[in-house]
């Protein structure tokens, strides 16, 4: 058996640095694209994962992870943790969230009927806080 090829964390950083992508770098040290991410993460040269549970506490059904609900809270979640969001996403779920907070409304999940907009609580509205700490960042930019 042959050993492994070896990423050099040195080269690494630099062709990072220059921009080449995930499949050019497993070409040119010969390894997967899986090696290259691990690769990237022992290095300390790979984004931090965004955890977005706090914006979606529920489990999604997969059906429904793609639906604009579930996409929004996502946005507003990356914006908040200081994510790269295009301006229109930004926008699209800014608006979105500040329409339900202007009604009063929230939204809740069933995994068998998706979302659904009901009577923000007592207690306050789960949009309303996603959206306060998006908005906190958008502001401070």
């Amino acid at each position: 058996m042959g050993r492994r090829p070896a990423v050099d964390r040195g080269e690494l950083a630099r062709l990072v640095a220059e921009g080449r992508t995930v499949r050019e770098l497993a070409e040119h040290f010969g390894v997967s694209e899986s090696g290259v991410l691990q690769a990237k993460r022992a290095a300390g040269l790979a984004k931090p994962m965004m955890d977005h549970s706090a914006a979606l506490p529920w489990k999604l059904a997969r059906e429904h992870t793609q639906s604009g609900p579930a996409t929004n809270l996502r946005n507003l979640s990356a914006i908040a943790q200081g994510g790269a969001v295009t301006r229109e996403k930004a926008n699209t779920a800014v608006r979105w969230a500040q329409r339900l907070v202007d009604q009063g409304l929230d939204v809740d999940y069933d995994p068998v009927e998706g979302f659904r907009e009901v009577a923000a609580g007592a207690g306050g509205s789960h949009v309303a806080r996603v959206l306060g700490e998006a908005l906190k960042v958008l502001q401070d930019r």
